[in-house]
């Protein structure tokens, strides 16, 4: 029997002794017989000997804490099985929705930026378009945060499109030399 498996059944005896009725010895005895057939049922499941004992190890463990749920006459062997197997398959299911990143890269991927930044961000710019002519804020925001193209502006402006198209070129050029932007680049550029 595998070192893990003994010191359990030792602590095992250690409870057993400690709590003293015979019954809690007669199923630690059950328990005991049953390690051998539980380790051949856990490896048929996993085809590895170390997870096979682990499964057995934590089989054991649940059975005993459960052990006022067990119902004497009933059959140990079947309890048991089901036990260790409806362990195995919650691992299956639990690895299913883990992925392995042992270098880290996709945790990595997975960080967001501060959100306070973006705030902060949105503040300013807030502030700067307040301080862009009422003309050419409104072309801008018409444009470039509203989605309209430069001709359904004109007509909703009653301007010119070559008009708006100015006006959107100078509130762009404003803010990209208040955010030090080259125009191309940045947060802003949709704009």
């Amino acid at each position: 029997m595998p070192e893990r498996l003994v010191h359990l059944v030792g602590r095992l005896n250690a409870v057993v002794v400690s709590s003293g009725p015979t019954q809690s010895i007669h199923f630690r005895d059950e328990l005991v017989r049953a390690m051998p057939a539980l380790r051949t049922f856990a490896f048929s499941l996993t085809g590895n000997p170390d997870r096979s004992d682990d499964l057995v190890q934590e089989t054991m463990v649940k059975a005993w804490m459960n052990y006022d749920l067990f119902q004497p006459g009933t059959n140990l062997m079947a309890w048991l099985f089901t036990i260790l197997r409806n362990l195995f398959y919650s691992d299956i299911r639990k690895h299913k929705r883990e992925v392995e990143d042992s270098d880290g890269v996709h945790a990595a991927r997975l960080t967001t930026a501060p959100q306070q930044e973006g705030i902060v961000t949105l503040q300013r710019l807030r502030e700067r378009l307040e301080q862009i002519p009422e003309s050419q804020r409104a072309a801008l925001l018409m444009v470039g945060a509203e989605g309209y193209t430069y001709e359904e502006a004109a007509v909703r402006l009653d301007c010119k499109v070559g008009t708006v198209k100015s006006r959107v070129s100078r509130a762009r050029a404003y803010l990209s030399d208040m955010f030090a932007f080259d125009g191309a680049s940045g947060p802003l550029a949709a704009i």
